[in-house]
Order: structure tokens, then C-alpha cells, then sequence
């Protein structure tokens, strides 16, 4: 089990009249090789979880494990922890500080006390995994668009080689092209590389079609932890915290009101688009509509 959070709780104001929790009583596991989608409105505690897990908050009860290390044990190497599961903030400016894309890349292997040609090398490597283009390795990352930003947060990352990678709202702000090109190539990652994936979104499409199991927060607790078919089949409970499910969820519903034989927990287009070909297909009216 790759990490391990067992009853966090983490308190703003702790102990002054503005005492409020952040997170309340969170316990979880997630193995190693999981693409976990964690999920839940502002205010959530999403973000605040997330920055536990590697360390750049820390509890006020409660503990959390890495590979089963207690990471809040004397001596415990927050660094190396930080270099074994990297965290893409929403915003990539927050990240980027080098006067070029390929320098800021090799800051993270750099502190690594890597060779001058080891590191060059993660850094080529992480650009390519990218996506993002060579003739772009020379410019300020500060010249970028929005989606290339992104990428060269995730590079830096990469570079590091994390066995676990978070990303929190990797894909605000882009247009669709841009948001499909960024989550289908992190999808490519977790599939070549079988790396721990947790992505914080909110669009409950993008959760639906790449996590294979989703956290929901609401208030600073979890209320569910499941496969997405399991997660959107509360949809109304979803909607109550001001979630719901994916838009074809609601579509399959109204089909099926209508009388088509749709199963219930069907959460993603192509899911739907296959179900209704088998459904054409038997009647025999598919024809040529493939």
C-alpha cells in the first residue's frame, strides 16, 4: 500500500475562537498503480487532503503512512518524500520561477544530486512525455499559454520520477483540445508506467472516463470512496452537496424512462454509444449508423 491516512484531522484556528475543521476524521488507503479521483465542491477539504500526502501540511491529529513509514516520525525525510509523490498545483505559475522552461525542468532532478547529464537527460524525458514541442525548451515558461504552462508543471515533476503523482485541477481554465490532450496523456503515464495517479476535478466526465475509483469530500469528511459506477449511482446525494454525475448519466436515465433497455450505471459517452449500437444491432436497425 503505497499510502495510508488513518483519522486525519487538520484544524484551522486551532484552539482560538475561529476554531474550524479542515478535515475531519479522514482515513483511506490507496495501493500503488491506482488512478484515484477525488472529487468534492469548494471548501471541500480537497485541496487541503492532498497537501497532507506529501507532506506540506501537517495534521493536527492523526497519522499518515508511505510505503508503510510514518511520515510524521522523527527523523522522517520529508524531501525524499516530496520526490516520491509530486504535487501539480491548479495554478502552474505558482510553480515556475526559471528564466527557461528546460532550466526550471531540471530544478527537481538538480536537488536530487543527479549528474549534470543525468539530469539533462529526465528533463528531455519528462518534456517528450508532455508532449510540449522542443522549439518551446528555450522560452520563459512565463511566455506560454495556459495549456503549455501545465505541461511544463507536470515535466517538472516528472523529471523527478515520483511513484505517485497528484494533480490538482490540471485542466482549469483550458479549452476541451487542451484539457483531452493533458488528461489523455497522464492517462498514457499511468498506463506505461503503473504510476499512483490522484487527480482533484471537477468535472465529473473527466473523473468518469480515466479514475478507476473516486473520493468524494464534503465538509472536511469523505462520504464515499468507490468505482465511479458505485459513486454515481448517489447522484442525488451528489447533488445535494453540490456535485452531480456526468451529464450522460442523466441521459441515460431519460432514455431509459422512455423505455430504452439502457443499464443504470452506464457513466461515460463511448460506454453509452456501445450500449446503444448492442441495442440497434439486435433490433436490427444499426445498418450502416457505425
Amino acid at each position: 500500500m503505497s499510502i495510508r491516512a488513518e483519522h486525519i484531522n487538520y484544524i484551522y484556528g486551532e484552539g482560538t475562537a475561529f476554531e474550524q475543521y479542515a478535515l475531519k476524521d479522514v482515513s483511506f488507503e490507496i495501493g500503488d498503480g491506482q488512478f484515484i479521483g477525488l472529487i468534492g465542491h469548494t471548501g471541500s477539504g480537497k485541496s487541503t487532503l492532498i497537501q497532507h500526502l506529501n507532506g506540506l501540511l501537517r495534521a493536527s491529529s492523526g497519522k499518515i503512512y508511505y510505503n508503510g513509514k510514518d511520515i510524521y516520525e522523527d527523523g522522517y525525510d520529508m524531501r525524499a518524500l516530496r520526490s516520491q509523490v509530486g504535487l501539480v498545483f491548479q495554478y502552474p505559475e505558482h510553480q515556475l520561477f526559471e528564466v527557461d522552461v528546460f532550466s526550471d525542468v531540471c530544478f527537481g532532478p538538480k536537488n536530487q544530486g543527479l549528474s549534470g547529464e543525468e539530469i539533462k537527460e529526465r528533463a528531455r524525458e519528462a518534456l517528450t512525455q508532455v508532449g510540449l514541442e522542443e522549439r518551446f525548451w528555450s522560452q520563459s515558461p512565463f511566455e506560454l499559454s495556459g495549456g503549455q504552462k501545465r505541461r511544463v508543471a507536470i515535466a517538472g515533476v516528472l523529471a523527478m520520477q515520483p511513484e505517485v503523482l497528484i494533480l490538482d485541477e490540471p485542466t482549469a481554465g483550458l479549452d476541451p483540445k487542451g484539457r483531452d490532450e493533458i488528461l489523455d496523456e497522464i492517462s498514457a503515464l499511468h498506463r506505461a508506467k503503473k504510476m499512483t495517479i490522484i487527480l482533484v476535478s471537477h468535472s465529473m466526465e473527466d473523473i468518469a472516463r480515466y479514475a478507476d475509483r473516486i473520493m468524494v469530500m464534503s465538509r472536511g469528511e469523505k462520504l464515499f470512496d468507490a468505482p465511479p459506477k458505485e459513486v454515481f449511482r448517489h447522484y442525488k446525494k451528489l447533488e445535494e452537496i453540490g456535485l452531480a454525475a456526468p451529464q450522460i448519466t442523466y441521459v441515460v436515465r431519460q432514455l431509459r424512462e422512455k423505455g430504452v433497455p439502457l443499464e443504470e450505471n452506464i457513466t461515460t459517452v463511448e460506454e453509452a454509444k456501445m450500449a446503444i449500437l448492442a441495442i440497434l444491432r439486435q433490433t436490427g436497425k444499426a445498418g450502416n449508423r457505425e
